[in-house]
């Protein structure tokens, strides 16, 4: 085939989510109202934390910074594929094709890392109590929350370069609703199986290895939690992880499947499906399903009302 060297001028073209569905103007209608969700519900929880003091712990500081992150990875996506439909087109840049894959990649790794922290910070705080306050002081929270970012950053940095600069053959439409790492790779002339290996490599140590980091964490914590002899607090204590395991299960599910599992044994079809749920409805579950249901959060919520 022939190398077409000018996708870094003439860019790509995005077929969109669920291509020939004959129901799009309620498909976009639902997008738009899933994205005013998340971003209402994060930016809402975002400012709560800043401004109350009863929220200035590490618990509630790496829940406003998870928050942070889902209304980034969201307006990743959704406001192109949004423009593209409302002004008719669906074309990308060769440099916003780019930048999707940067920050896409970077804010997935960064929430995977994060997540992995919090469950550690609710280890802390169910099996070792009396010493959460010298382990997760307000330095450390710092330090694993630049850990969070730097880490998604500087691999997504590496991963879209390296993407990037594969020429592309012929066809430059983009089997997604955005520029995915995956399907941009499909479009090169080369062979690219060794690079999908490492991003095979890279799946395990950013999705296998905190996946399972979380789920020994949350084994010592259940075994932590049955011991206690309060109803109450052992509830209270099983109430929110089940929460935040609900938002891991969300988010990793998915992620895995589409870069643990052979592309061959899973379709394009099912790769959109699935990156609906961690680019767009994780983002608007998360504050409803973690955050703002929980008692500190909603006594937070009512009193900047009541000063309004």
């Amino acid at each position: 085939m022939k190398r077409d060297n000018k996708s870094s001028v003439v860019g790509f073209t995005l077929l969109g989510l669920f291509p020939g569905t004959r129901h799009v103007g309620f498909l976009i209608c639902t997008i738009l109202l899933v994205y005013i969700v998340a971003i209402t519900g994060n930016t809402t929880l975002v400012l709560l934390i800043s401004l109350d003091p009863w929220l200035h712990s590490p618990m509630y500081f790496l829940l406003s910074q998870l928050s942070l992150m889902d209304i980034s990875l969201i307006s990743t996506t959704v406001p192109k594929m949004l423009t593209n439909f409302f002004l008719g087109i669906s074309d990308i840049s060769y440099i916003a094709c780019g930048t999707q894959i940067y920050f896409y990649s970077a804010l997935g790794v960064s929430e995977c890392i994060l997540l992995t922290l919090m469950a550690y910070d609710w280890y802390v705080a169910i099996c070792n109590p009396l010493r959460y306050v010298v382990i997760m002081n307000s330095e450390v929270c710092l330090q694993v929350t630049m850990v969070s970012w730097v880490g998604g950053a500087f691999n997504s940095l590496v991963q879209t370069t390296y993407t990037m600069h594969f020429p592309r053959c012929g066809s430059r439409e983009v089997h997604h609703f955005f520029c995915e790492l995956q399907a941009v790779l499909k479009l090169s002339c080369e062979d690219t199986s060794t690079y999908e290996k490492v991003v095979f490599v890279i799946g395990i140590v950013f999705l296998l290895t905190p996946f399972y980091l979380i789920l020994a964490s949350y084994v010592f914590i259940f075994l932590s939690v049955l011991r206690l002899n309060s109803i109450k607090a052992r509830n209270k204590a099983l109430a929110t992880c089940s929460s935040h395991l609900m938002v891991v299960f969300l988010y990793f599910g998915p992620t895995m499947f589409i870069y643990m599992i052979p592309s061959a044994l899973h379709t394009s079809e099912q790769d959109e499906g699935l990156s609906v749920f961690y680019t767009m409805l994780t983002p608007m579950l998360n504050p409803l399903i973690y955050s703002l249901r929980n008692k500190e959060v909603g006594e937070a919520l009512r009193k900047v009302l009541g000063k309004s």
